[in-house]
């Protein structure tokens, strides 16, 4: 076997001086110096990219050659240290990665950071605080180019004293500290988009069953319903505004009370309570949306399509939320602009479908 041959028998690369042996090991710098017959330190002045580094072309290219043949990569761990930065974004959530939509936070940034030549880092702490600040203690010692922080659903946060020590935007969540860039679901516009798909449908008497625990979306959504129905002329009713817990029971319990006040159509705090409402028409003999029209929220794809008939829903856009919190990180063209409190406001989309139709004129 030649000089120029592997101990397969294969030709090694042209120019190269030392034969290459199969290895089972990582190929290191000194591999590298060995096949193409120069020093550990040309080698590296050469994979660093060296610009003031004088050394023959004919050189560099037979180091190429070795690299490719070889399949060295270089040591990320020890350009970081160098460079005092690496091109790892770091994603800490507390449940994020465990439920059904809000997962997909985690697709959208892992795409955008992609694109840009960035890969996440993820902790999902499930709400374990002392978890929650190794985790970050760990990104930070990795010298990672940011962290986003996420929290499952919408709500105000306090700021771990760990992030601190890095950029850092907060996802689906905020805080009331100056200056702390955050991505958040437009709630108030969501509402408003919600109710009205019922206005333009004729409707008049539209309630709101809203949710019964404290958020932001709670009273963010109430507000996009009252700007509604300004906006369409309809009086504000208090009457038409109920409040009922965010699940399936929560939808049934209160379909005798939406109906005793006279409503023709409603907008649900989200799908899971639509669901229970669409149990509760039928029970009384009603269809939607003949009898009732409805309106939900999340957009919850094992719900809303799948209902009989498919719900009329606004989009929370989870993964929107990831990749515009990656964009606001690393400040690119293109990331979301922040109101005055540091908080941008990512656009809720209406998904119509089958559960509304028009108001016949009386």
């Amino acid at each position: 076997m030649t000089s120029m041959e592997s101990r397969s028998g294969k030709p090694g690369p042209k120019g190269l001086s030392r034969r290459i042996p199969e290895r089972a090991h990582p190929v290191t710098l000194r591999d590298v110096a060995e096949a193409a017959g120069v020093s550990t330190a040309t080698v590296s002045l050469i994979v660093n990219k060296k610009k003031d580094a004088r050394i023959a072309e004919e050189t560099k290219q037979r180091v190429k050659d070795a690299i490719r043949a070889l399949g060295y990569r270089p040591n990320a761990m020890a350009k970081t240290l160098v460079s005092g930065t690496s091109r790892f974004i770091g994603l800490v959530a507390d449940g994020v990665a465990t439920t059904p939509f809000a997962g997909q936070i985690i697709h959208g940034a892992q795409d955008e950071a992609w694109k840009h030549g960035y890969a996440l880092l993820i902790a999902n702490t499930e709400g374990n605080g002392e978890l929650e600040q190794d985790a970050i203690q760990m990104m930070l010692e990795y010298k990672v180019r940011g962290i986003l922080y996420s929290t499952w659903f919408h709500r105000q946060t306090d700021i771990p004293a760990p992030l601190r020590e890095a950029d850092f935007v907060l996802v689906n969540c905020f805080s009331k500290e100056p200056e702390s860039p955050a991505v958040v679901p437009d709630e108030v516009q969501g509402g408003r988009s919600a109710t009205a798909i019922l206005a333009r449908h004729g409707h008049r008497r539209i309630a709101f069953i809203n949710a019964t625990i404290p958020a932001p979306a709670k009273d963010g959504r109430l507000l996009g319903y009252r700007e509604a129905l300004e906006e369409a002329g309809i009086p504000f009713d208090p009457d038409l505004v109920m409040e009922a817990y965010p699940d399936q029971e929560g939808g049934y319990g209160a379909t005798p009370e939406l109906l005793h006040r006279g409503a023709t159509a409603v907008y649900c705090y989200n799908d899971r309570m639509a669901m229970g409402l669409y149990d509760g028409l039928r029970e009384h003999g009603l269809s939607i949306p003949d009898d009732m029209a409805v309106v939900g929220f999340d957009n919850q794809e094992v719900i809303a399509a799948h209902l009989r008939p498919p719900l009329s829903t606004v989009s929370l856009p989870h993964y929107e939320l990831g990749a515009a919190g990656v964009r606001m990180l690393l400040e690119l063209d293109g990331a979301p602009e922040a109101a005055s409190d540091g908080v941008a406001r990512i656009y809720c989309p209406p998904v119509e479908r089958t559960s509304v139709k028009a108001r016949a004129r009386a």
